[in-house]
């Protein structure tokens, strides 16, 4: 009997079998928390710099309650520069729950997995596909723009995922849930590695015959909004400036610090406030600052 549910399924799973990067998180042996820490890792960040952080992250802390053990501060100073720090905070806060409520283990069930700290419904349904063989429609960048090329005709997907899009990621799974898991990150790897967003290689790509927009003449797609702002001299930068400073810092930093790091006043105050804010820093008296959970007794004043 077979085990694909579309005729598109046979092509791009034998592709992956020959192509598949070999991801830690993807492994056989891989355990849930490695897959949940990837997956948030993997937001907003290319994997060659997720690979050595997450490597590092699970060396570190191999389990939810050795994370929860530590302080905040601990899981900021050890995310370092990968970007969107409130990640770390995130993680640290959903091993806090995991230890808490789930003796210390990764959920398989999808309502569970929503309600954890900076999961939504993608990371969930990915977790719950390639942590534990479930069958649920993983619909990231990469699905969303192999899927509606091959499908819908499209050359990018819009920009928040739809209903219909939704449906169809649905209608492709294979019946079984390990194949509709593996499906899931073949199509996923497809995206990444051959129908890439500007440059697809479609002579490459194991179903181009079948592609819809391809047949079409590959047509261009609506023209997209202009890119985000740069990041040199952004509100974001100097918060990474004063947050490296913090990082880095055994204990508490005096304010006279912070400023040398960031020439603006008006900006490098508004950066330290969303800081405190955020909960990635932690104002203290005496104009010192620390990482959430590093406050500590402020050094003595000659």
């Amino acid at each position: 009997m077979s085990t694909t549910t579309n005729g598109y399924a046979a092509p791009v799973l034998r592709w992956y079998a020959a192509h598949a990067r070999d991801l830690p998180w993807r492994r056989g042996d891989a355990s849930a928390w490695s897959v949940l820490v990837s997956e948030i890792m993997l937001q907003q960040t290319p994997v060659a710099r997720v690979l050595p952080a997450h490597a590092a992250w699970l060396a570190r802390w191999p389990t939810p309650p050795s994370l929860a053990a530590a302080a905040p501060g601990d899981a900021v100073r050890q995310w370092g520069r990968l970007g969107y720090p409130r990640r770390a905070l995130r993680l640290h806060a959903t091993a806090t729950i995991l230890t808490e409520d789930h003796d210390g283990q990764v959920p398989a069930s999808l309502p569970a997995l929503r309600g954890l700290p900076g999961v939504g419904s993608y990371t969930a349904a990915a977790v719950a596909s390639f942590a534990f063989g479930q069958r649920h429609a993983v619909l990231d960048t990469n699905v969303r723009r192999v899927l509606g090329r091959l499908v819908r005709g499209e050359e990018l997907p819009p920009r928040s995922t739809s209903a219909a899009e939704v449906r169809l990621a649905e209608s492709l799974l294979p019946a079984v849930p390990g194949h509709a898991a593996r499906w899931s990150v073949a199509v996923m790897e497809l995206g990444a590695l051959v129908c890439t967003a500007t440059r697809p290689d479609c002579a490459s790509c194991p179903v181009v015959r079948r592609c819809a927009w391809r047949r079409a003449g590959s047509p261009p797609g609506p023209a997209r909004p202009a890119a985000q702002p740069r990041y040199q001299g952004s509100d974001r930068e100097c918060r990474g400036r004063l947050l490296s400073v913090l990082r880095e810092a055994a204990g508490p930093v005096p304010a006279a610090r912070l400023d040398a790091a960031w020439p603006d006043p008006a900006q490098r105050a508004r950066a330290l406030d969303a800081l405190v804010a955020d909960g990635l820093a932690a104002a203290l008296e005496r104009r010192m600052y620390a990482l959430p959970g590093h406050a500590g007794p402020p050094p003595a004043q000659s």
